[in-house]
């Protein structure tokens, strides 16, 4: 299986494109005022038409409304919503009725048994994302740069695709999969020159170093003998 990346808080088309030009499979866009990646309507739609059929568009939303999500949707066209508040599983099955995309849920973790959070959300998310949880006095779940004890997810079956997030860049993303064997990565902050501007150097290099640490961790097919 191949190793899903995503790049997520991209605000700018010289960002997009270096993340598409290096291979991205999602590209995450962030709604949410406080991040200083949080993105206007129309800044999204020029930037949701830049991208091809074969990235995926997620839009990044805390707690937020069904107007809003509306507008995104007009916006943005995504293909995924990634829900990274505290959004309990009826307001997921409620989104999913309304607006007929998978979603994608943000579970903060600390310790293993944070991992308990994610049973609710069973049969309704189509994918999870584990990130670092926040110290209490941060204004925003996530892009905080902070990572959190990879070997917490060691031999987790979440029943559904997840991602790895929190405080992951290119010095450190092949010691990630190689703790987690995590099916999916996904990088923010690990990628900026500042709080909200993508390097394009940042985003090639930690695409070209996860994609290198998953082949070298792909397990070996025995060979067959007749």
């Amino acid at each position: 299986m191949s190793l899903v990346v995503k790049i997520c808080g991209l605000s700018t088309p010289a960002a997009l494109g270096a993340a598409i030009e290096a291979g991205a499979d999602m590209v995450g866009f962030v709604f949410f005022p406080p991040s200083p990646r949080h993105l206007g309507y129309e800044a999204a739609r020029a930037l949701g038409a830049r991208v091809p059929g074969n990235v995926r568009k997620v839009a990044l939303t805390v707690d937020a409304d069904d107007a809003t999500f509306a507008a995104i949707i007009e916006a943005l066209r995504p293909d995924m919503l990634q829900l990274h508040g505290k959004e309990p599983s009826a307001r997921l099955t409620a989104l999913k009725a309304r607006f007929g995309l998978p979603l994608m849920k943000a579970i903060p973790v600390e310790t293993r048994t944070d991992l308990a959070a994610v049973a609710p959300y069973a049969g309704i998310a189509d994918r999870f994302l584990f990130d670092a949880r926040a110290p209490r006095e941060a204004t925003r779940p996530g892009g905080l740069g902070r990572s959190f004890d990879w070997h917490v997810l060691e031999n987790i079956d979440s029943g559904v695709p997840y991602m790895l997030s929190g405080g992951l860049n290119a010095q450190n993303v092949a010691e990630a999969l190689r703790i987690t064997r995590a099916p999916g990565v996904d990088v923010s902050s690990g990628v900026e020159s500042a709080p909200g501007v993508k390097d394009a150097a940042k985003i090639r290099e930690f695409i070209r170093a996860a994609r290198s640490a998953h082949v070298h961790l792909a397990p070996v097919e025995a060979e067959s003998h007749p």
